[in-house]
């Protein structure tokens, strides 16, 4: 990195992380190690636009919490930071969300699966959130049309289902949501 040195042999640090260049990618760390992914393509954002939509709506008339979106730094620990695609802190739990970033784990976090982000997304970040104990995670599949749901249960998750595009399904975390897959997905 340009003007800036780091020891391949240490964990790369959420200090470490401002010293990043704005190069228009997402950064994010997982474990002590650097990950970096292009912006996402305008399909990725109408998905992001239409789930972040259903659940804003449901959200707000239900005083349920907040919802945010990429790029907001989620620092899980020094050496764990990452930006979800879209995320939702509790009411009760709001304390989290600081000036500069969230201090901790939200409740529920959907990643939107790309090319670039795939495997960090099945399997880095499922071992990650387990461990800080997010909730509930949602991983959307573009190319199958298709949203995973997953509920922590002690300190790993048990798959609520793989949820298809004619599908809806209800999340043990928001009570009273139903969600149509085919919402999620626009046209392409």
């Amino acid at each position: 990195m340009k003007g800036q040195a780091f020891k391949i042999d240490e964990k790369f640090t959420y200090q470490d992380y401002f010293h990043l260049p704005d190069n228009g990618k997402r950064h994010q760390i997982i474990d002590g190690e650097l990950y970096m992914v292009p912006a996402p393509v305008p399909y990725h954002q109408r998905i992001l636009r239409n789930l972040g939509r259903i659940l804003d709506q449901f959200v707000n008339e239900n005083r349920a919490g907040e919802i945010f979106y990429s790029p907001c730094d989620v620092v899980l620990s020094d050496v764990d930071v990452v930006q979800p695609d879209i995320f939702f802190i509790s009411q009760e739990r709001l304390s989290i969300v600081q000036d500069k970033n969230i201090q901790g784990a939200p409740d529920l976090i959907v990643e939107i699966l790309s090319p670039y982000s795939e495997k960090i997304d099945k399997i880095s970040k499922v071992k990650l959130y387990a461990r800080y104990g997010v909730k509930e995670y949602w991983i959307v599949n573009p190319e199958k049309k298709e949203v995973t749901v997953l509920n922590l249960k002690g300190s790993s998750y048990k798959s609520l289902g793989n949820f298809c595009f004619k599908d809806s399904f209800e999340t043990k975390f928001l009570k009273g949501l139903t969600i149509k897959v085919s919402e999620i997905f626009p046209p392409q």
